[in-house]
């Protein structure tokens, strides 16, 4: 037992009930409660997927355009192209010096949930649709985090796949697919990197809310996994306190006024809850306050400032180690005595991270035009701007333009890509297209110079109608900060385009089994694609993609040979001999697959199961040693809720992407485990019909819950159904965007909006400062429902308690029902 363990059971032991309700709750939208007399301080905690999000005056205002200002590096999509956990690992360190310079203990990230569909309006936040990579990146950002004595936030646990209806919104997916696909990163991430908190996600898993799903927080995270730290609860994703400390979460945030207090002590006295359930909630308080306290030494002091130019330097060389070259036909890395001409509005004006929660306020911004024309001189690079940089629309004149400018260059860099109001947290996207003006400037620079090359500024995949034209396409993602100096770094070959795709392409969205159910209904989604998502779809039905998990050019070569599997105690190691045959050097990402030749159970074609990335001077060789374990070759069993591994033959494919295999190996795993025959969507739809997505679920597919009656959880938007709730809504509305900051940019206030609609009604109460306590928005409900005056004043009579449900809410499933059984 760690010390900090014992030191906060006694600290808890100590403290009168009151506190210990009290301390289980944020104080306010940043802060938790303070116990001065007992030694425990306030923690400040705050965003920060890939930058430090401190809000200047927080209070219980939401402003995310007032905070501080940090490192912003790239985004979680661009971190998880280098495939790099090493990397990943330096700048977690630079995001804790940050935190620790700005006393904050605890840093809400890193994101990783899987990318069901890459129309996720979140998805720049996350890594992968792949959890190896998943939890491999996050890993490492946590263990450099953390390496500052900061505590980081795994989050969202769990299938939080989607923006819309993420509040409330019910993910029904079978057990086998949940374990396989959407559990395996955060475990990775909790065994690999012992992360101090977790973060639960807002959404239902069949039928329960993940903050109150015993088989999620206690079962799985903290029994199975060996997690040892705090659960939170997502902002005002709070369902029902008294289940949830049963359940395992520790602390709400963010402070809700008291609005649970009552019904937790009401259920204490009951006997309802366990005293002991809620010491153990206070204690993983205590101990993170304990764990993230500055060294003793250091207390009287503060934490030295950051270096800020060398966190740019990082942030730069992390955005062209992200940068993934596409397709090139020799143009790039332009020559050094080549006339440029620079096209698009994102050169002097920058999509360089996401809109929502995680927007950072940067140190200083690099522009792509700027950069260029210090390092190739300003003679050099011409520029027209070719659309609007906010809503990127064009004219016949700024095209002519940009056409005019282009045919007198050697070469041609065009940027284009996703404005911030096309993807945010808080919406999804409605399709993977480009705005159609930035469509229509590619087809006219390339038509007036084919030595074009595309730079793509977007945090998702987007679909490219002329995507043959081009003599060179680069994804550089959303670059943070430093973003504009390293695409230069690259254009240039000062530097190497390092990344590979942590997520497939697709030609077009409609190809996509999870498009057939994304978003899904207001109050439910269905994961009947099971694990054809991504690669894994893409294998299995021969739709190829328009670029490959895993693709990624660079501007040298690169040699496989003499692979090698050879056991190694309970595993196996794969060795490979990669040669750098090129002229420059050079960074590869060793990706290894493992194939099933006969299963009981349907499998992917291969899956990935390790990788390694290996940086070569001209001519240089290298082994490369890839671990694998039992479990790369196990199937998650659902009659007996375990991994298994099946006997027979393996197929060990190494590969430079989903699609390119460089070498292969055929192993026979011997194994005396027997799993249970399992059936998946059938081909070639590859979206489950009800027979086939019923034996998925082992239970009949639930109905979709129904938007009336009202209840707490029902969402402000669903109050349009009826006349009165129209009326309540606007009202709510109202106030609620009093509590916003930031509504003089127009993204964020569109983010803000969608957030307010997505609401639950509890939220409502919970962020009403005191305002709307339960036994209010119970009354309401009832008044929105049609309930009589008279009818009213008679159930308020006749209350005796806190009522904690006001209309029948959805049986909590079993930890079987949600596939959370060990």
């Amino acid at each position: 037992m760690r010390t900090t363990v014992k030191n906060a059971q006694e600290i808890v032991a100590a403290l009168s009930l009151d506190d210990k309700i009290r301390l289980i709750s944020g104080h306010d939208f940043w802060t938790t409660e303070a116990i001065p007399g007992a030694g425990i301080r306030a923690m400040t905690l705050t965003d920060g997927p890939h930058g430090l999000r401190k809000q200047r005056n927080a209070g219980n205002v939401a402003n995310v355009t007032d905070s501080v200002p940090a490192t912003c590096f790239p985004t979680g999509v661009a971190l998880a192209s280098t495939w790099d956990p090493v990397l990943l690992e330096e700048v977690g360190v630079a995001l804790g010096r940050e935190c620790r310079a700005e006393d904050v203990p605890v840093l809400l990230g890193p994101g990783l949930n899987i990318k069901r569909h890459p129309a996720g309006g979140r998805n720049f936040e996350y890594f992968s649709e792949d959890p190896v990579v998943a939890g491999r990146m996050a890993a490492g950002l946590v263990r450099g985090i953390q390496s500052q004595g900061v505590a980081a936030c795994l989050k969202h646990f769990a299938a939080n796949n989607q923006e819309s209806w993420r509040m409330s919104i019910d993910a029904v997916v079978d057990e086998r697919t949940l374990r396989e696909l959407y559990l395996t990163g955060f475990e990775i991430a909790v065994r690999e990197s012992d992360p101090w908190t977790v973060m639960c996600a807002y959404n239902q898993v069949n039928g329960t809310h993940c903050g109150e799903t015993r088989g999620l927080l206690t079962e799985i995270l903290r029994e199975e996994w060996e997690f040892d730290g705090l659960a939170m609860t997502d902002w005002l994703a709070t369902f029902d306190r008294v289940p949830a400390i049963r359940a395992g979460l520790d602390l709400e945030m963010p402070g809700s006024t008291a609005t649970w207090d009552r019904e937790i002590a009401a259920a204490l006295k009951s006997r309802t809850l366990d005293a002991a359930d809620l010491d153990l909630a206070c204690a993983r308080v205590v101990d993170l306050v304990l764990r993230t306290a500055p060294p003793s030494g250091a207390r009287s002091k503060a934490a030295p400032a950051p270096d800020f130019a060398a966190h740019h330097a990082l942030a730069r060389r992390a955005a062209a180690a992200g940068t993934v070259l596409l397709t090139n036909d020799g143009l790039l890395p332009l020559s050094p005595r080549a006339t440029i001409a620079v096209i698009g509005a994102f050169a002097e004006s920058p999509r360089y991270q996401g809109a929502g929660s995680s927007l950072v306020t940067p140190t200083r911004l690099d522009t792509f035009l700027d950069v260029l024309r210090e390092q190739a001189g300003e003679s050099r690079v011409t520029y027209a701007p070719g659309y609007d940089p906010i809503t990127g629309d064009t004219t016949d004149a700024l095209l002519s333009q940009a056409a005019q400018v282009a045919a007198a260059a050697d070469a041609v860099v065009v940027l284009v890509g996703l404005p911030s109001r096309m993807e945010s947290e808080g919406f999804d996207r409605d399709h993977l297209r480009l705005p159609e003006g930035h469509d229509r400037l590619v087809g006219a620079v390339v038509d007036a110079n084919p030595r074009t090359a595309v730079a793509l500024f977007n945090g998702a995949p987007v679909e490219m109608p002329w995507v043959a034209r081009p003599a060179a396409i680069l994804e550089s993602y959303l670059g943070g900060q430093a973003g504009g100096a390293a695409l230069a770094d690259v254009v240039l070959g000062a530097a190497e385009p390092g990344g590979r795709l942590a997520e497939s392409f697709p030609a077009h969205a409609s190809d996509l089994p999870a498009s057939a159910n994304f978003p899904g209904d207001a109050t439910q989604v269905q994961y009947r694609e099971g694990l054809y998502v991504g690669y894994r779809f893409h294998d299995a039905s021969g739709v190829a993609p328009l670029f490959p998990f895993g693709h990624g050019l660079g501007y040298t070569q690169f040699e496989y040979s003499g692979v090698k599997v050879a056991p190694v105690g309970a595993g196996w190691d794969v060795t490979v001999a990669i040669k750098n045959a090129g002229k420059r050097a050079g960074s590869e990402v060793v990706q290894i697959y493992v194939r099933d030749v006969v299963s009981t159970a349907y499998r992917p074609v291969k899956e990935l199961k390790g990788f390694a990335k290996v940086h070569l001077a001209p001519g240089a060789s290298q082994k490369v040693t890839v671990s694998l374990d039992r479990r790369a070759f196990a199937v998650w069993d659902v009659t007996s809720h375990e991994w298994r591994v099946e006997n027979g033959d393996f197929e060990v494919l190494v590969c430079a992407s989903s699609s390119d295999v460089r070498g292969a190996a055929t192993i026979t795993v011997l194994s005396p485990d027997v799993a249970a025959t399992s059936a998946g969507p059938s081909d070639p739809a590859y979206v489950a019909t009800d027979a086939e997505f019923e034996g998925m679920l082992g239970h009949p597919v639930p109905v979709e819950a129904s938007l009336l009656p009202f209840h707490r959880d029902s969402t402000v938007s669903a109050l349009r159904a009826t006349t009165l709730g129209r009326v309540v809504r606007a009202i709510i509305v109202r106030v609620a965007r009093r509590s916003f900051g930031g509504d003089d940019d127009p993204d964020t206030k569109a983010g803000n909006e969608a957030l307010i609609e997505n609401l639950p009604l509890r939220g409502v109460a919970m962020a009403s400062h005191g305002t709307l306590s339960l036994r209010r928005l119970d009354h309401l409900i009832h008044v929105l429902n049609g309930a009589s005056p008279k009818a009213l004043l008679a159930r308020r009579r006749g209350r005796r308690g806190p009522s904690r449900h006001p209309v029948t809410h959805a049986t909590p499933a079993s930890s079987a029902q949600t596939g959370a059984n060990p």
